[in-house]
């Protein structure tokens, strides 16, 4: 299930690209906080305990601001397509007991039957669960399937109190033969042809 961390964060009254940038520069991650028909409240989370928080999927984290705390769900990260630093976090306000809806990685697990190959067509599946037990993955497993086995969303066995959201007929793996491709040993045979019977030719 996901991870829950606790993060001393702290209230920021200034914005725009310049104070990111600054508080970049402070090993600090600007953030927001929403949800519940709450005010958005603008966080500073610490650098180094974010990066590690937003590793997991989905991940739980309790907020310590001003003499309080809060639990709430990693919405968003965005990063920086090039440099892959952390630019800014959406964090969404949970209250425990509540149901939320998200996508969860799916793991394959064990091999299929020998000679074939197993295919993950779906990287995730949306699901609702209780907002402090999400799981981290949903693990799928091909052990022994042979050549043209499909497992659907609906096939997919969940954790208890876990209920699938995507459509039950959605392909999440397909187990296949590989073809091997004879294609290029023929036109590369063909091409030497030529080249031999020059070859041939001159020394006669």
């Amino acid at each position: 299930m996901s991870e829950q961390t606790t993060l001393s964060a702290e209230v920021r009254t200034q914005f725009g690209k310049g104070f990111a940038r600054r508080l970049r520069a402070a090993h600090q991650i600007p953030a927001v906080l929403y949800g519940h028909g709450t005010e958005p409240v603008h966080l500073a989370l610490p650098g180094h305990e974010t990066l590690l928080l937003v590793r997991h999927a989905n991940a739980i984290v309790e907020l310590a601001f001003e003499g309080k705390k809060q639990l709430a769900l990693v919405k968003d990260v965005q990063r920086d397509p090039v440099r892959q630093i952390i630019e800014h976090v959406d964090l969404v306000v949970l209250k425990k007991g509540e149901k939320v809806t998200v996508d969860v990685p799916v793991a394959v697990t064990g091999e299929p039957f020998a000679g074939t190959i197993a295919t993950l067509d779906a990287m995730t599946l949306t699901v609702e669960a209780d907002a402090t037990n999400i799981p981290e993955h949903i693990e799928v497993d091909v052990e022994g399937l042979e050549d043209g086995a499909h497992i659907t969303a609906a096939d997919v066995k969940l954790p208890q109190g876990v209920s699938l959201v995507t459509e039950g007929e959605t392909l999440v793996v397909a187990v296949s033969t590989p073809q091997l491709d004879t294609t290029s040993d023929a036109e590369s045979a063909d091409a030497e042809a030529p080249a031999a019977e020059a070859s041939e030719e001159a020394a006669e």
